[in-house]
């Protein structure tokens, strides 16, 4: 990942008149609707609404008996959609940022749906850098997957990149049907070069058949307590997991260290309790090295189910 020097300035490239999506798209064809939720008058104790962008955007994959189908690509604000080359039998769909996002006070809001025996890809085409925008207000990311039966779902992002002065609480959420297939990968750099992060909040819970099997929050970033710690993170700023669920994984495979160099990261990949699930967790001291680890940690789990 090519990493930026850190900002010197209070408001970030990008913000006031924020980027259109003719920037991100120069024949024009992005969308440019948003919704932008004005600055509110301030009452007595001088208290205001904080200005920001509620956007949202939804991806819904079908079958229609011989191959997967994406009959739903509605996006607005920062987001933009893009339909890929399949894979195969898998479709696959890019979401593309159209303007500076997420800021101080954004809601943003993604809904992935992949429908009984359909097979999507869904990946972004650069990093989400969280931002702090002309207020500390916190921005919002939700995500949500809904996997249908014998649907497979790969929600591949690229990182997560928390700059200084930002604050970012981000949420995924997972619901799968019984035979559901899922590959999810998530990746956070906190700071960029020589800059320390902002807080970043993320949360990630995943529900089979109504039932939990993961819920995992992580707190990165001033005020919070000892994320940079031995017991956390340490010298490290790049955080990962990946997480497989598959009907043909054997819950009772043992717990795995891939790499137990101090220095230049480590992952652990673990079966989730009674369940066919494998959960690849890994820290780096760069992005490319998390990367690495969670694809060495893949390597195994696509051993498993062969």
């Amino acid at each position: 990942m090519n990493a930026t020097a850190p900002l010197t300035t209070t408001t970030p490239p990008g913000h006031g008149a924020r980027a259109d999506a003719s920037a991100a798209d120069p024949a024009g064809a992005g969308p440019t609707a948003y919704e932008h939720v004005p600055e509110a008058c301030g009452n007595s104790a001088g208290s205001a609404q904080p200005p920001g962008v509620h956007a949202s955007a939804r991806i819904r994959a079908g079958h229609n008996g011989r191959t997967t189908t994406v009959p739903l690509l509605h996006s607005d604000g920062p987001f933009h959609l893009r339909r890929l080359r399949p894979r195969g039998d898998r479709a696959r769909v890019s979401v593309i940022g159209a303007m500076s996002a997420p800021l101080g006070g954004d809601r943003l809001t993604l809904d992935v749906t992949a429908e009984n025996h359909a097979r999507l890809e869904v990946g972004t085409a650069a990093a989400t850098i969280a931002l702090r925008g002309p207020t500390t207000a916190p921005a919002t990311y939700d995500v949500r997957l809904t996997v249908g039966e014998h649907a497979s779902l790969n929600w591949l992002p690229q990182p997560l990149i928390s700059t200084r002065g930002s604050t970012l609480h981000q949420t995924c959420a997972v619901d799968l049907a019984p035979s559901a297939r899922l590959l999810l990968r998530e990746e956070q750099q906190l700071g960029r070069t020589a800059e320390p992060p902002g807080l970043l909040s993320t949360r990630l819970t995943v529900r089979c058949d109504g039932r939990p099997l993961l819920d995992q929050h992580t707190l990165y970033g001033e005020p919070a307590n000892a994320w940079d710690g031995p017991a956390v993170l340490g010298p490290h700023r790049a955080a990962g997991q990946l997480l497989v669920v598959h009907p043909r994984l054997d819950p009772g495979l043992p717990p795995l260290l891939i790499e137990d160099d101090p220095t230049a990261g480590h992952a652990v990949l673990a079966p989730l309790a009674d369940v066919p699930a494998l959960l690849i967790t890994a820290i780096a001291p760069t992005s490319a090295r998390l990367r690495r680890l969670l694809d060495t940690g893949l390597a195994h789990v696509l051993a498993a189910t062969a």
